[in-house]
Protein backbone atom coordinates (compact mmCIF):
# COMPACT_ATOMS: atom_id res chain seq x y z
CA UNK A 1 0.00 0.00 0.00
CA UNK A 2 1.43 3.36 -1.03
CA UNK A 3 2.22 6.03 1.56
CA UNK A 4 1.76 8.63 -1.18
CA UNK A 5 -1.10 7.27 -3.30
CA UNK A 6 -1.98 10.63 -4.84
CA UNK A 7 1.58 11.70 -5.67
CA UNK A 8 2.72 11.64 -9.28
CA UNK A 9 5.53 13.32 -11.21
CA UNK A 10 6.08 16.88 -9.98
CA UNK A 11 4.74 19.76 -12.06
CA UNK A 12 8.31 20.98 -12.46
CA UNK A 13 9.36 17.76 -14.17
CA UNK A 14 6.22 17.70 -16.29
CA UNK A 15 6.61 21.24 -17.58
CA UNK A 16 10.35 20.93 -18.14
CA UNK A 17 9.86 17.74 -20.12
CA UNK A 18 7.17 19.38 -22.23
CA UNK A 19 9.44 22.38 -22.78
CA UNK A 20 12.23 20.08 -23.98
CA UNK A 21 9.87 18.28 -26.36
CA UNK A 22 8.79 21.57 -27.96
CA UNK A 23 12.14 23.36 -27.74
CA UNK A 24 10.53 26.05 -25.58
CA UNK A 25 12.32 28.55 -23.36
CA UNK A 26 12.14 27.04 -19.90
CA UNK A 27 11.12 29.62 -17.30
CA UNK A 28 9.29 26.97 -15.30
CA UNK A 29 11.74 25.09 -13.12
CA UNK A 30 13.57 27.25 -10.59
CA UNK A 31 17.20 26.91 -11.54
CA UNK A 32 19.67 29.41 -13.07
CA UNK A 33 20.96 28.87 -16.61
CA UNK A 34 23.95 31.21 -16.29
CA UNK A 35 27.48 30.28 -15.16
CA UNK A 36 28.47 30.26 -11.51
CA UNK A 37 31.00 32.72 -10.12
CA UNK A 38 34.47 32.11 -11.61
CA UNK A 39 35.94 32.47 -8.12
CA UNK A 40 33.85 29.51 -7.02
CA UNK A 41 35.16 27.47 -9.93
CA UNK A 42 38.75 28.41 -9.14
CA UNK A 43 38.34 27.31 -5.54
CA UNK A 44 36.72 24.08 -6.72
CA UNK A 45 39.54 23.27 -9.14
CA UNK A 46 42.22 23.90 -6.51
CA UNK A 47 40.55 22.01 -3.67
CA UNK A 48 39.63 19.06 -5.88
CA UNK A 49 43.30 18.01 -5.84
CA UNK A 50 43.48 18.02 -2.06
CA UNK A 51 42.62 15.26 0.39
CA UNK A 52 38.97 16.27 0.94
CA UNK A 53 37.17 13.28 -0.53
CA UNK A 54 36.17 11.29 2.55
CA UNK A 55 33.28 11.68 4.98
CA UNK A 56 32.95 14.93 6.84
CA UNK A 57 31.57 14.82 10.39
CA UNK A 58 27.87 13.98 10.44
CA UNK A 59 26.72 17.51 11.35
CA UNK A 60 28.94 19.15 8.75
CA UNK A 61 32.45 20.39 8.00
CA UNK A 62 33.61 22.30 11.11
CA UNK A 63 34.96 25.27 9.13
CA UNK A 64 31.67 25.59 7.25
CA UNK A 65 29.68 25.38 10.48
CA UNK A 66 31.80 28.20 11.89
CA UNK A 67 31.26 30.35 8.78
CA UNK A 68 27.49 29.85 8.98
CA UNK A 69 27.52 30.81 12.63
CA UNK A 70 29.41 34.02 11.75
CA UNK A 71 26.93 34.75 8.95
CA UNK A 72 23.94 34.18 11.22
CA UNK A 73 25.36 36.44 13.93
CA UNK A 74 26.23 39.18 11.43
CA UNK A 75 22.90 39.16 9.57
CA UNK A 76 20.41 38.23 12.26
CA UNK A 77 22.11 38.89 15.60
CA UNK A 78 21.74 35.26 16.64
CA UNK A 79 24.63 33.43 18.28
CA UNK A 80 24.38 29.69 17.63
CA UNK A 81 26.24 26.74 19.05
CA UNK A 82 27.72 24.94 16.06
CA UNK A 83 27.93 21.61 17.86
CA UNK A 84 24.28 21.47 18.96
CA UNK A 85 22.19 23.93 16.91
CA UNK A 86 23.39 23.58 13.31
CA UNK A 87 23.24 20.84 10.67
CA UNK A 88 24.45 20.74 7.06
CA UNK A 89 21.90 18.96 4.84
CA UNK A 90 21.77 17.62 1.31
CA UNK A 91 19.78 20.60 0.13
CA UNK A 92 17.01 22.39 2.01
CA UNK A 93 14.39 19.92 0.77
CA UNK A 94 16.18 17.06 2.53
CA UNK A 95 16.54 19.24 5.60
CA UNK A 96 12.83 20.03 5.66
CA UNK A 97 11.92 16.37 5.12
CA UNK A 98 14.28 15.32 7.90
CA UNK A 99 12.92 17.91 10.35
CA UNK A 100 9.31 16.96 9.68
CA UNK A 101 9.98 13.24 10.02
CA UNK A 102 11.94 13.78 13.23
CA UNK A 103 9.31 15.94 14.90
CA UNK A 104 5.94 14.81 13.51
CA UNK A 105 4.35 11.57 14.74
CA UNK A 106 1.37 9.60 13.51
CA UNK A 107 -1.82 11.63 13.88
CA UNK A 108 -0.09 14.97 14.41
CA UNK A 109 -1.50 17.89 12.42
CA UNK A 110 0.77 20.19 10.40
CA UNK A 111 -0.48 23.56 9.14
CA UNK A 112 0.71 24.45 5.63
CA UNK A 113 -0.04 27.82 3.99
CA UNK A 114 -1.24 27.63 0.38
CA UNK A 115 0.00 28.21 -2.23
CA UNK A 116 2.83 26.07 -0.89
CA UNK A 117 5.96 24.34 -2.13
CA UNK A 118 5.17 20.79 -3.17
CA UNK A 119 7.54 18.93 -0.83
CA UNK A 120 5.84 19.91 2.44
CA UNK A 121 2.73 17.73 2.25
CA UNK A 122 4.47 14.49 1.15
CA UNK A 123 6.98 14.90 3.99
CA UNK A 124 4.11 15.15 6.47
CA UNK A 125 2.28 12.17 4.98
CA UNK A 126 5.36 9.92 5.11
CA UNK A 127 5.72 10.85 8.79
CA UNK A 128 2.12 9.75 9.38
CA UNK A 129 0.94 13.28 10.03
CA UNK A 130 -2.13 15.09 8.71
CA UNK A 131 -1.56 18.18 6.52
CA UNK A 132 -3.92 21.06 7.25
CA UNK A 133 -3.83 23.35 4.22
CA UNK A 134 -4.80 26.99 4.85
CA UNK A 135 -5.03 29.55 2.04
CA UNK A 136 -3.17 32.84 2.22
CA UNK A 137 -4.98 36.11 1.56
CA UNK A 138 -5.55 37.29 -2.02
CA UNK A 139 -2.36 39.36 -1.82
CA UNK A 140 -0.54 36.26 -0.49
CA UNK A 141 -0.07 37.69 3.00
CA UNK A 142 -0.84 35.31 5.90
CA UNK A 143 -4.40 35.17 7.16
CA UNK A 144 -3.91 34.80 10.90
CA UNK A 145 -7.60 34.32 11.67
CA UNK A 146 -7.62 31.23 9.47
CA UNK A 147 -4.31 30.05 10.93
CA UNK A 148 -5.49 30.38 14.51
CA UNK A 149 -8.83 28.77 13.76
CA UNK A 150 -6.98 25.76 12.34
CA UNK A 151 -4.93 25.17 15.48
CA UNK A 152 -6.06 22.29 17.68
CA UNK A 153 -4.63 20.13 20.45
CA UNK A 154 -3.26 17.89 17.67
CA UNK A 155 -1.32 20.66 15.90
CA UNK A 156 2.39 19.84 16.12
CA UNK A 157 3.93 22.07 13.48
CA UNK A 158 3.27 25.09 11.28
CA UNK A 159 5.30 25.56 8.09
CA UNK A 160 5.97 29.08 6.83
CA UNK A 161 7.93 30.09 3.75
CA UNK A 162 9.52 33.53 3.52
CA UNK A 163 10.47 34.85 0.97
CA UNK A 164 7.60 32.94 -0.54
CA UNK A 165 7.71 30.45 -3.39
CA UNK A 166 5.79 30.69 -5.69
CA UNK A 167 4.58 34.28 -5.19
CA UNK A 168 7.65 36.27 -4.13
CA UNK A 169 5.81 37.70 -1.10
CA UNK A 170 7.86 38.78 1.93
CA UNK A 171 6.57 38.81 5.50
CA UNK A 172 6.50 42.09 7.45
CA UNK A 173 7.28 42.84 11.09
CA UNK A 174 3.56 42.90 11.86
CA UNK A 175 3.14 39.46 10.30
CA UNK A 176 5.72 38.04 12.68
CA UNK A 177 4.19 39.89 15.62
CA UNK A 178 0.84 38.30 14.82
CA UNK A 179 2.43 34.88 14.56
CA UNK A 180 4.22 35.38 17.87
CA UNK A 181 0.96 36.39 19.52
CA UNK A 182 -0.83 33.28 18.28
CA UNK A 183 1.96 30.87 19.15
CA UNK A 184 2.20 32.25 22.68
CA UNK A 185 -1.23 30.70 23.20
CA UNK A 186 -0.02 27.36 21.84
CA UNK A 187 3.31 26.61 23.53
CA UNK A 188 3.62 23.09 22.12
CA UNK A 189 3.49 24.04 18.42
CA UNK A 190 6.82 24.02 16.59
CA UNK A 191 7.58 26.45 13.76
CA UNK A 192 9.35 25.32 10.58
CA UNK A 193 10.54 28.35 8.62
CA UNK A 194 11.64 27.74 5.02
CA UNK A 195 13.96 30.67 4.22
CA UNK A 196 15.86 29.34 1.21
CA UNK A 197 15.51 32.67 -0.67
CA UNK A 198 16.66 34.75 2.32
CA UNK A 199 19.37 36.57 0.35
CA UNK A 200 17.10 37.39 -2.61
CA UNK A 201 14.83 40.21 -1.45
CA UNK A 202 13.95 43.50 -3.16
CA UNK A 203 11.13 45.62 -1.83
CA UNK A 204 11.61 44.83 1.86
CA UNK A 205 14.56 43.52 3.82
CA UNK A 206 14.14 39.86 4.65
CA UNK A 207 13.17 39.25 8.28
CA UNK A 208 14.39 35.89 9.50
CA UNK A 209 12.97 33.83 12.31
CA UNK A 210 16.61 33.75 13.43
CA UNK A 211 16.15 37.41 14.40
CA UNK A 212 12.95 36.84 16.42
CA UNK A 213 13.79 35.74 20.00
CA UNK A 214 10.19 34.75 20.74
CA UNK A 215 10.16 32.35 17.81
CA UNK A 216 13.65 30.96 17.34
CA UNK A 217 13.69 28.87 20.52
CA UNK A 218 10.78 26.85 19.16
CA UNK A 219 11.70 26.93 15.46
CA UNK A 220 13.64 25.09 12.79
CA UNK A 221 15.01 27.43 10.11
CA UNK A 222 15.95 25.99 6.70
CA UNK A 223 18.45 27.71 4.39
CA UNK A 224 19.98 26.84 1.02
CA UNK A 225 23.40 27.55 -0.45
CA UNK A 226 22.05 26.14 -3.70
CA UNK A 227 19.65 29.08 -3.96
CA UNK A 228 21.86 31.74 -2.35
CA UNK A 229 24.95 30.93 -4.47
CA UNK A 230 23.03 29.76 -7.59
CA UNK A 231 24.54 26.26 -7.46
CA UNK A 232 21.28 24.33 -7.17
CA UNK A 233 22.87 21.07 -8.34
CA UNK A 234 25.25 21.02 -5.40
CA UNK A 235 22.34 20.36 -3.04
CA UNK A 236 23.85 21.90 0.09
CA UNK A 237 21.60 23.48 2.69
CA UNK A 238 21.47 23.77 6.45
CA UNK A 239 19.13 23.80 9.42
CA UNK A 240 19.35 25.96 12.53
CA UNK A 241 17.34 24.89 15.58
CA UNK A 242 17.59 24.90 19.37
CA UNK A 243 19.36 21.89 20.83
CA UNK A 244 16.23 20.07 22.02
CA UNK A 245 14.87 20.03 18.46
CA UNK A 246 18.18 19.54 16.66
CA UNK A 247 18.94 16.50 18.79
CA UNK A 248 15.90 14.72 17.31
CA UNK A 249 16.58 15.97 13.77
CA UNK A 250 20.14 14.61 13.84
CA UNK A 251 18.84 11.17 14.81
CA UNK A 252 16.96 10.95 11.50
CA UNK A 253 19.64 12.73 9.44
CA UNK A 254 22.39 10.27 10.38
CA UNK A 255 20.42 7.35 8.94
CA UNK A 256 19.15 9.26 5.89
CA UNK A 257 22.35 10.73 4.41
CA UNK A 258 24.74 10.74 7.40
CA UNK A 259 27.01 13.39 5.91
CA UNK A 260 26.81 15.75 2.94
CA UNK A 261 29.14 15.94 -0.09
CA UNK A 262 32.58 16.79 1.25
CA UNK A 263 33.92 18.71 -1.76
CA UNK A 264 30.95 21.09 -1.85
CA UNK A 265 31.28 21.81 1.86
CA UNK A 266 35.00 22.60 1.59
CA UNK A 267 34.49 24.85 -1.44
CA UNK A 268 31.55 26.76 0.04
CA UNK A 269 33.40 27.21 3.31
CA UNK A 270 36.24 29.00 1.53
CA UNK A 271 33.94 30.87 -0.86
CA UNK A 272 32.01 32.42 2.04
CA UNK A 273 35.13 34.46 2.82
CA UNK A 274 34.76 36.42 -0.42
CA UNK A 275 31.13 36.28 -1.57
CA UNK A 276 28.90 39.32 -1.03
CA UNK A 277 25.23 38.38 -0.68
CA UNK A 278 24.21 41.99 -1.35
CA UNK A 279 25.63 41.55 -4.84
CA UNK A 280 23.55 38.40 -5.29
CA UNK A 281 20.38 40.31 -4.37
CA UNK A 282 21.34 43.18 -6.69
CA UNK A 283 21.92 40.80 -9.60
CA UNK A 284 18.49 39.24 -9.20
CA UNK A 285 16.88 42.65 -8.70
CA UNK A 286 18.32 43.73 -12.05
CA UNK A 287 17.01 40.59 -13.74
CA UNK A 288 13.56 41.12 -12.22
CA UNK A 289 13.50 44.71 -13.49
CA UNK A 290 14.69 43.66 -16.94
CA UNK A 291 12.00 41.00 -17.22
CA UNK A 292 9.23 43.23 -15.89
CA UNK A 293 10.17 46.06 -18.25
CA UNK A 294 10.31 43.67 -21.19
CA UNK A 295 6.77 42.47 -20.38
CA UNK A 296 5.24 45.95 -20.02
CA UNK A 297 3.81 45.86 -23.55
CA UNK A 298 2.32 42.39 -23.09
CA UNK A 299 -1.25 41.58 -22.07
CA UNK A 300 -0.07 39.87 -18.88
CA UNK A 301 -0.72 41.61 -15.58
CA UNK A 302 2.60 41.77 -13.71
CA UNK A 303 2.20 41.23 -9.96
CA UNK A 304 4.71 42.44 -7.34
CA UNK A 305 7.82 40.32 -6.79
CA UNK A 306 9.28 41.28 -3.42
CA UNK A 307 11.77 38.43 -3.20
CA UNK A 308 12.90 35.05 -4.66
CA UNK A 309 13.66 34.77 -8.38
CA UNK A 310 10.05 34.26 -9.44
CA UNK A 311 7.61 36.55 -11.20
CA UNK A 312 3.85 35.95 -10.96
CA UNK A 313 1.60 37.13 -13.80
CA UNK A 314 -2.16 37.06 -14.37
CA UNK A 315 -3.35 36.13 -17.87
CA UNK A 316 -7.09 36.85 -17.44
CA UNK A 317 -7.02 39.36 -20.33
CA UNK A 318 -5.61 36.71 -22.67
CA UNK A 319 -7.50 33.48 -22.03
CA UNK A 320 -10.26 31.90 -19.96
CA UNK A 321 -8.56 28.51 -19.92
CA UNK A 322 -7.57 27.00 -16.61
CA UNK A 323 -3.97 27.70 -15.68
CA UNK A 324 -2.66 24.19 -16.33
CA UNK A 325 -4.10 24.07 -19.85
CA UNK A 326 -2.95 27.62 -20.57
CA UNK A 327 0.57 26.81 -19.32
CA UNK A 328 0.69 23.83 -21.68
CA UNK A 329 -0.59 25.99 -24.54
CA UNK A 330 2.06 28.55 -23.74
CA UNK A 331 4.69 25.88 -24.37
CA UNK A 332 3.21 24.22 -27.43
CA UNK A 333 1.95 27.34 -29.21
CA UNK A 334 4.23 30.14 -27.99
CA UNK A 335 7.48 28.49 -26.94
CA UNK A 336 7.72 29.57 -23.28
CA UNK A 337 7.34 27.36 -20.20
CA UNK A 338 5.83 28.53 -16.88
CA UNK A 339 4.32 26.90 -13.81
CA UNK A 340 0.55 27.16 -13.13
CA UNK A 341 -0.11 28.43 -9.61
CA UNK A 342 -3.09 26.14 -8.97
CA UNK A 343 -0.75 23.18 -8.42
CA UNK A 344 0.49 24.83 -5.21
CA UNK A 345 -3.01 24.65 -3.66
CA UNK A 346 -4.68 21.64 -2.08
CA UNK A 347 -7.97 22.53 -3.79
CA UNK A 348 -6.29 23.60 -7.06
CA UNK A 349 -7.42 27.23 -6.66
CA UNK A 350 -7.20 28.77 -10.12
CA UNK A 351 -6.82 32.55 -10.37
CA UNK A 352 -5.33 32.52 -13.88
CA UNK A 353 -1.83 32.92 -12.49
CA UNK A 354 1.50 31.66 -13.81
CA UNK A 355 4.97 31.65 -12.27
CA UNK A 356 8.02 32.53 -14.36
CA UNK A 357 11.58 32.01 -13.13
CA UNK A 358 13.87 34.95 -13.98
CA UNK A 359 17.08 33.28 -12.78
CA UNK A 360 18.18 33.19 -16.41
CA UNK A 361 20.57 35.03 -18.68
CA UNK A 362 19.41 38.44 -19.86
CA UNK A 363 19.29 37.09 -23.41
CA UNK A 364 16.97 34.26 -22.34
CA UNK A 365 14.66 36.64 -20.49
CA UNK A 366 14.45 39.08 -23.39
CA UNK A 367 13.80 36.30 -25.91
CA UNK A 368 11.05 34.87 -23.70
CA UNK A 369 9.50 38.29 -23.13
CA UNK A 370 9.46 38.95 -26.88
CA UNK A 371 7.47 35.75 -27.42
CA UNK A 372 5.10 36.59 -24.55
CA UNK A 373 4.46 40.09 -25.91
CA UNK A 374 3.23 38.58 -29.18
CA UNK A 375 0.37 36.72 -27.47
Amino acid sequence: MSKLPNTSASIFSVMSQLANQHNAINLSQGFPNFPVDNRLLEISERLLKENIHQYTPMAGLPSLLDKIAELTLKNYGRAINTSSELLITSGATQGIYTAINALVKSGDEVIILDPSYDSYEPSVLVAGGKPIRISLNDDYSPNFNRIEDAMTSKTKLIVVNNPHNPTGKIWSDSDYENLESILEKHPNIILLSDEVYEYISFKHTHISVNSRPKLRERAVVASSFGKSLHVTGWKVGYLIAPEHLMKEIKKVHQFLVFSVNSISQHVISEYLDIVNFDEVAKMYSNKRTLFQEALKDSRFEILPSEGTYFQIVNYKDISTKNDLDFAKELITEHGVAAIPISVFYEDATDKHMLRFCFAKTDETLLEAAEKLCRI
